[in-house]
């Protein structure tokens, strides 16, 4: 292998980081952090110094890292085979995950699951889905989609359309869906009933925003949505990407209020944060409004050459395993106590499950971004969004890593000035 000082140099030479200011990245003077090794809450860079993993992945990983029994699976799989196509194939992994997956939401009303890559393409897979529904089963001028204010649900074109923060669109705004976007909950009973009328399917991240800075939906707020949807029958899509796999203390955040959605849509967690893989999952409503005759076109012409993938089903279902043998939501309330005991005196702090946040109100907007930076000068990795600093660890994190964790956070905002000495 190259000696590291090789390769970062062929890193500011050829690559394009996301959500990087490359300018400061290519600079002479930054010296890239590549992670080399990881075991539990633990990675290791390039020189062999430890950090604690405060953003579990960019929130993906549930288990820790380099997991034995997620490993194995991965391993028993590529030695059968890696990848075949989903597309008229079927195989043994992916039947399995969609009876496991449909099996944590009783009641029969999701049955079906459609497998894509990423969280972006779970939620263009359940929009395309709602659109074309309707637009094949007697409605078809329901065409437009109601999201709320500093929503994110993805970045390509389709999914960043459904969005509410303008800088993760792009250069222009004015594209992709019809899209009605909302405050809140009680904006909904003013829409001008044209616009009624033409709604096709409400999205929302349940609970908890998370791009918009870890922002908490009213309690009682889903519920309600929930109702407004069955009372004026309009799809209601819910995006637990981030949410989902034990996030917020429960399998899925929607539980916590008894909600079972039109569409529920699933990737960062679902194989443990391992292997890229979504799920979209949905009724026999949904599914029964394309079935027809080939002449028809009724059939849903959307896929990815990688939905289904072998190693990641397999991943996901090792994933699922591990929630049962090592007891996983069942041990988070102490976790969930821990937190709060140690970072409700914090500034801005919120928290939702394993979620934690902070906001430091300051006019310098690169402040999150130092602190976080000099987070890992005490053995801390995590991201900022803006000037909010998120905890988010894996679910394997145990009481004195936790501790570790906020000791990390705090000694970062002592030195940048941002909290006082104890």
């Amino acid at each position: 292998m190259p000696p590291f000082t090789d390769l970062a140099a062929l890193d500011k030479q050829h690559l394009w980081h996301p959500f990087t200011p490359m300018r400061q990245w290519c600079a002479p003077e930054h010296t890239p952090l590549m992670l080399v090794e990881g075991q539990g809450c633990t990675l290791r860079d390039q020189f062999g110094k430890e950090y604690l993993d405060g953003n579990a992945s960019i929130w993906t990983n549930i288990h820790g890292h380099a997991h034995p029994a997620i490993n194995a699976a991965i391993t028993q799989q590529l030695g059968k085979v890696a990848h075949t196509s989903f597309l008229g194939f079927t195989h043994e992994p992916a039947i399995r995950l969609a009876k496991e997956l449909i099996d944590l939401l009783p009641g029969g009303k999701i049955t079906r699951a459609f497998f894509t890559d990423n969280g972006s393409t779970a939620i263009e897979s359940a929009v395309r889905m709602a659109l074309q529904y309707w637009k094949q089963n007697g409605r078809p001028h329901r065409d437009t989609l109601i999201a709320f204010d500093r929503a994110y649900h993805g970045d390509t074109l389709g999914a960043a359309s459904l969005g509410g923060i303008p800088l993760f669109k792009g250069s222009g705004n004015d594209f992709g869906y019809r899209v009605i976007t909302l405050p809140g909950l009680d904006a909904l009973a003013s829409l001008p009933p044209d616009d009624l009328s033409r709604t096709a399917a409400v999205i929302i991240e349940p609970l908890i925003q998370g791009a918009a800075g870890m922002r908490l939906w009213p309690q009682g707020m889903l519920k309600s949505l929930d109702h407004w949807c069955h009372e004026h029958d309009i799809f209601l899509i819910l995006d637990e990407v981030m949410t989902g796999f034990g996030r917020t203390g429960t399998m899925f955040a929607c539980q916590q209020e008894g909600v079972t959605p039109d569409f529920l849509c699933l990737a960062k967690g679902l194989t443990g944060g391992y292997l890229p893989l979504a799920a979209t999952l949905t009724t026999e409503r949904v599914f029964d409004g394309f079935l027809g005759h080939p002449s028809e076109g009724r059939t849903f012409f959307y896929g990815h050459s990688y939905a289904g993938s072998q190693l990641g089903c397999a991943a996901a279902l090792a994933s699922l395993q591990l929630f049962r043998d090592e007891s996983i939501l069942e041990n988070l309330p102490p976790k969930i106590a821990r937190l709060r005991e140690l970072m409700a005196d914090l500034p801005g702090y919120r928290q939702c499950g394993m979620i934690a946040a902070i906001t430091l109100d300051s006019p310098d907007l690169t402040l999150g971004s130092r602190v976080c930076l000099a987070a890992r000068a005490h053995g801390l990795l995590t991201r900022p969004i803006g000037n909010t600093i998120v905890l988010m660890p894996p679910l394997c994190v145990t009481l004195p890593e936790i501790d570790r964790m906020v000791t990390a956070l705090r000694s970062a905002l002592i030195d940048l000035g941002a909290l006082s000495q104890p």
